[in-house]
């Protein structure tokens, strides 16, 4: 499985080298299966043209329709290409029949619909068992109806990863116009160095956080017995060391719920504006971490450092940390508070779900019980509670998601 973005395909140079590629591997005998883009722009300038002329009188279902032309354009140029290089191509669109993307109706944003996609896509099986080198529109589903529908956020690359399961592919590979995942923007830090190997969770993060090589939603649809590389098109060969993608997990494939079997202490530092005072977190982090004292959370208000560590070491922590306040004249006291309970609750589905925070703590305001502090990313929230009320808020997180 091979999936070309838009700018590994934004000329008709790119396009003939990506083609290129493609029957260079199906030359060596493998049976591939391609997924494009939207040619470079297109779609945006689709939008552009939809909004001057139409504006917000258009319907979700028209745009659906309409900006899925950027795909279906695509998909056919690509596939000529392929056939004029000497080798049979199709191209799959949701206006045939065998198009094996099935939706709901949420013609914008729509949920796969798994069970069906699974069954159509022994359709391309067909294809490939004769000899036929098939081009799919990334980003676009149908519904049931037979309505065109699009799969919203990192569309082209959850098609890959869902197709990739569904036909039990040995690779999927993600060309873009990147040689692979950089340890930063190389248009940043000359410095930036390629990855060999990174995790799904770390992709993810990275993802989330800005970095332009993969959408962070299309992860969940990735299969963790399936191989995955990010490789740069100008290579012009599928077979290109790019970096490999991990995972995932078995637990980040979970809904998982903790309960930390250990009390937590919390460690108050304060000093008169140290949020704008640089270096005062780092002298306090380093301490704890030359005495080998983990942290488990940290949390800054304008007056304010809070550190969580495990009661264990909570007396020791205090010693050290009070060191460093009485050497640093930005610092003027400390306090070891209570104890308290650390909740983690952690699933990959989170990253799609608006409010779960809310959904979260809700039960737990109803309760009255107090959350001392929240932190959370796009997979994973932590709370901290009273260790008293820890048990019950336990159950009742746990409750909530089940």
């Amino acid at each position: 499985m091979a999936k070309f973005g838009g700018t590994s395909i934004g000329s008709g140079e790119k396009i003939k080298k990506a083609a290129e590629s493609v029957v260079k591997e199906y030359m060596k005998g493998t049976k591939i299966v391609v997924v494009v883009s939207a040619i470079n722009k297109t779609t945006d300038n689709i939008l552009s043209i939809v909004n001057e002329s139409i504006g917000d009188s258009v319907n979700e279902k028209q745009l659906a329709e309409i900006v899925s032309m950027g795909e279906v354009t695509s998909v056919r140029i690509f596939s000529s290409t392929i056939e004029s290089l000497g080798v049979k191509s199709e191209y799959l669109d949701p206006f045939k029949d065998n198009w094996p993307v099935i939706t709901d109706s949420n013609y914008l944003n729509a949920n796969v619909d798994f069970e069906a996609t699974e069954i159509k896509s022994k359709e391309i099986l067909k294809l490939l068992d004769q000899g036929i080198i098939p081009v799919l529109c990334g980003f676009i589903g149908k519904d049931h109806n037979g309505n065109v529908t699009t799969l919203g956020r990192g569309g082209s690359d959850i098609t890959a990863f869902l197709l990739g399961h569904a036909l039990k592919a040995k690779e999927v590979i993600i060309v873009t116009d990147v040689g692979g995942v950089m340890s930063t923007d190389p248009n940043k830090l000359q410095s930036a160095k390629k990855l060999d190997k990174i995790s799904v969770e770390e992709m993810r993060d990275l993802a989330t956080h800005g970095a332009q090589v993969l959408h962070p939603y299309s992860l969940k649809y990735k299969d963790p017995l399936i191989n995955a590389k990010i490789i740069g098109y100008e290579h012009g060969d599928l077979s290109a060391i790019g970096t490999e993608i991990i995972g995932p997990s078995e637990n980040e494939m979970l809904k998982t719920t903790a309960l930390n079997e250990e009390p937590i202490s919390v460690i108050a530092v304060v000093g008169e504006e140290i949020l704008t005072k640089s270096g005062v977190l780092a002298d306090l982090t380093k301490a704890l971490s030359n005495n080998k004292i983990n942290i488990y959370g940290i949390s800054t208000g304008q007056n304010s450092i809070t550190i969580f560590v495990d009661k264990s070491v909570a007396d020791k922590a205090h010693e050290i940390l009070h060191d460093v306040v009485v050497e640093n004249k930005d610092l003027s006291s400390l306090s070891l508070g209570r104890e308290i309970a650390m909740i983690t609750v952690a699933s990959q589905d989170f990253i799609d779900t608006p409010g779960i925070i809310t959904r979260i703590t809700e039960p737990l305001r109803k309760k009255h019980i107090n959350i001392v502090e929240i932190s959370s990313s796009q997979t994973s929230v932590v709370i901290f509670v009273d260790w008293n009320d820890g048990k019950k808020a336990y159950g009742m997180v746990r409750s909530v998601l089940e």
